[in-house]
């Protein structure tokens, strides 16, 4: 077992050597799946104590495909680590309002918040929902009538944010202002330290308060901060990691390399996984043309494929099943200006689908080059100098 580090040891420490102890007592208690994961969370927890200086606070997601995969312990390890915490696990809307405009920026730390975002969680969270989405960026507010006269007043609502619960159990209005950790549970052959919130809180209260110091000693610079991106990493993806790429220059030595490399890692991860179910469609169809080699395909032909992918929701997407239908074909894809069009096949006309424009129709290569990662891209984030 790690020997703790003590407030008389952290005090003097560089903010390096620093975020490597914390990266290194996360590391005691919970079995990550990768590398990159330990590091990206001592840069998360480190950016709540200086929240005010950045524009945007990017959420932290934590999900896992089953139970008992540790996703709690690093919002649990994590409590001790970041600023004014607020562990929560079914708080209504009015109160998480209150609690940040009142209190904030607090660090709000929700378990189990997939089940307030599904059917089985009742419904009426659009309020939170929206909350937790404008309360990403530091200008946030929400307006509310107050006392007798029902004047206006504006409340700020930036806060950071850590969403811990089951995959597919959350919106992607709130993904896309994410960095998601899907975790895993540990094999018999890993074992780390036994959570025991005693020793856990007492073991992170120095690197607490020396992290917090060091923070405070370079908030200013961090607002001023414009951190180099690896390549391909650009607009919201640019925004949610503008913080933490800036924490890590300021730390130095190997951090800005680490932090990097972590950044194109999860980005990567992020835009290999469709955010919606437009998306899961174009990329699904993207995999049914370039299979079949062609450059039209009639929607008969296009239904029948789409059901036999492997872990294809199209045979229940309209109810158990009840597979996809032309109706639904046409709806989905009319919300990226592509639409069915007659051409001849096998000498007879039929209707479908077709990979490139006409005179007066978009084809599907136009919504793949704007929804879809292209190999460029790929290349781009996996940041050759940041992976070696």
């Amino acid at each position: 077992m790690s020997t703790p580090l003590r407030l008389v040891e952290t005090e003097h420490l560089t903010g390096a050597a620093l975020l490597d102890a914390i990266t290194e007592f996360v590391s005691r208690f919970i079995v990550f799946p990768h590398e990159h994961c330990a590091p990206m969370l001592a840069l998360w927890y480190a950016h709540t104590h200086a929240a005010a200086q950045f524009y945007v606070t990017p959420r932290l997601v934590i999900s896992s495909a089953e139970p008992g995969s540790g996703k709690t312990l690093v919002i649990e390890v994590g409590q001790y680590l970041v600023a004014k915490p607020e562990m929560t696990m079914n708080a209504s809307t009015p109160a998480v309002f209150r609690m940040v405009a009142n209190n904030g920026p607090i660090t709000l730390l929700w378990d189990e918040v997939d089940a307030i975002f599904t059917n089985n969680g009742g419904g009426g969270y659009e309020d939170l929902r929206a909350l937790l989405n404008a309360g990403y960026k530091r200008t946030a507010c929400v307006v509310r009538c107050v006392g007798d006269s029902h004047s206006v007043q504006r409340f700020p609502v930036y806060s950071p944010v850590a969403l811990v619960g089951l995959a597919g159990g959350m919106p992607p209005t709130i993904t896309t202002r994410a960095v998601t950790v899907h975790m895993r549970r540990k094999k018999n052959t890993e074992t780390v330290e036994e959570f025991r919130e005693r020793i856990v809180q007492r073991d992170a209260e120095p690197l607490r308060d020396a992290l917090a110091a060091w923070v405070d000693s370079i908030a200013e610079t961090l607002g001023e901060a414009e951190p180099e991106m690896p390549p391909g990493v650009a607009n919201r993806a640019r925004e949610i990691w503008e913080p933490l790429l800036a924490i890590a220059d300021a730390a130095g030595g190997h951090w800005p390399h680490t932090a990097r490399r972590a950044c194109a890692h999860f980005v990567r991860e992020a835009d290999r996984q469709p955010v919606t179910i437009g998306v899961r469609l174009l990329t699904d169809l993207h995999a049914v043309f370039s299979e079949r080699n062609t450059d039209r395909l009639s929607t008969t032909d296009i239904l029948a494929n789409l059901v036999m992918l492997d872990e294809s929701p199209w045979g229940d997407i309209n109810g158990p099943g009840r597979p996809i239908d032309a109706r639904r074909l046409a709806k989905e894809l009319a919300l990226y200006h592509v639409s069915p069009v007659p051409f001849r096949t096998a000498g007879q006309i039929t209707k479908g689908y077709v990979t490139y424009g006409t005179s007066n129709q978009l084809g599907l290569n136009d919504a793949w080059s704007r929804y879809l990662p292209t190999e460029d891209d790929s290349a781009d984030a996996e940041g050759e100098s940041w992976e070696h």
